[in-house]
């Protein structure tokens, strides 16, 4: 799926306020911006915002932020929003590797929904889901660590459960075909999924922790 060129996406992102346009600045004090103690959960890579936007609505008493590098597709998001702000939904537009400049220990859940697979052994290191990221998110989780992960792609997925399972993560749930999982897991789409359900593309799932 490509995403289009959303006109003056500039001037769209820059001045609505679930947008932050400095969010080092707020490095510690998440909370203090929301205005409350609740969780807070960070998707990497959150597209045009169909799954943010739909949990934030769905659970108000967790705090959401995505995050997402490309200008076009955090536009389409705001747009999404529109004059209907959600109080507890706030989106970065940067790149994923500049965590630890925006985050303490603050973040409850990250979820990497269909992120770039990079399924090329060379790539591997530009998977979220790899050491080298994994050590990132030491530095932003609060003590307990929780990773919610989609894809349909088979060598990220596969990847992604030996990396974690080498970082010490455990699995509370794995499935190898969401959409049809007996166990009724609940699941928003993002934008990609609703494309790949009408295509009966088979979607990987894992929620993985690690306590220490």
């Amino acid at each position: 799926m490509k995403y289009n060129v959303v006109k003056n996406a500039g001037s769209i992102n820059k001045y609505k306020d679930c947008l932050i346009k400095n969010p080092a600045s707020y490095k510690g004090k998440w909370k203090e911006l929301f205005g409350n103690n609740n969780p807070i959960c960070l998707e990497l890579g959150t597209g045009r915002g169909n799954f943010i936007i739909e949990m934030a609505k769905h659970h108000p008493n967790i705090n959401y932020i995505g995050l997402e590098y490309d200008q076009n597709q955090i536009a389409t998001a705001v747009n999404k929003i529109g004059s209907n702000e959600l109080d507890n939904l706030k989106l970065i537009c940067a790149d994923a590797r500049n965590i630890i400049n925006f985050f303490g220990k603050e973040i409850d859940t990250i979820y990497l929904t269909f992120s770039e697979p990079w399924p090329r052994k060379a790539d591997e290191k530009k998977r979220f889901t790899h050491a080298s990221y994994l050590s990132l998110y030491d530095r932003v989780f609060k003590k307990h660590k929780h990773i919610i992960m989609k894809t349909d792609n088979k060598i990220l997925f596969a990847s992604a459960l030996e990396s974690l399972s080498n970082y010490w993560y455990t699995f509370d749930l794995v499935s190898l075909d969401l959409h049809h999982d007996e166990r009724k897991i609940e699941n928003y789409m993002t934008d990609f999924e609703m494309q790949y359900f009408k295509e009966h593309r088979q979607i990987y799932y894992l929620d993985a922790k690690f306590d220490e």
